[in-house]
């Protein structure tokens, strides 16, 4: 008897509580939001074929209006810029940016994560500490200039306040 119960009991765990514990249902949504209809073997199949260009075009460093015409605005700045690429650019160098660059090393792991995370705190702190000696200097220096209005008016007020008394011993 005590074998068929924990066998049942056994069993009732697997069906129902492990089942729940490794394949977790989720939340009921709540009552005002619509459900979409899903999509259909054409439509999933442009959806992974969209997905799978973006993908690939994300390892190319510099993502443009080639690879996302949907993002770009057609402007005639974009006409300007394509024609100024057009153009030898050894007068005007492009750097990449600081967010390139992380995302660049990102992709190469932690082992060029870490060198590239190490140079933008760097930067930052260089920009940070000059910015604090600045501002320490330009302190420092209207400390002096009032400290010398001081001086300079307990000065006169010495001399004027020997002037009068002078005068009146004469």
């Amino acid at each position: 008897m005590k074998v068929k119960v924990v066998c049942r009991k056994v069993y009732d765990y697997i069906r129902y509580d492990l089942k729940e514990i490794a394949f977790p249902s989720s939340l009921p949504d709540p009552p005002h939001i619509k459900k979409r209809r899903k999509l259909t073997w054409h439509e999933r199949w442009l959806v992974l074929k969209e997905a799978s260009r973006l993908y690939g075009a994300s390892w190319v460093r510099d993502i443009g209006p080639d690879l996302r015409p949907n993002d770009y605005k057609k402007d005639n700045d974009d006409v300007n810029a394509r024609e100024d690429a057009n153009q030898p650019t050894a007068d005007k160098p492009k750097e990449p940016s600081v967010l390139e660059d992380l995302a660049v090393a990102a992709r190469g792991g932690m082992e060029t994560l870490r060198p590239a995370l190490q140079r933008v705190y760097m930067t930052r702190a260089s920009a940070y500490r000059d910015g604090l000696k600045s501002f320490i200097e330009g302190y420092q220096e209207g400390i002096q200039q009032v400290m010398e209005k001081k001086d300079g008016s307990k000065t006169q007020a010495q001399q004027e306040g020997n002037d009068p008394k002078n005068s009146t011993s004469v």
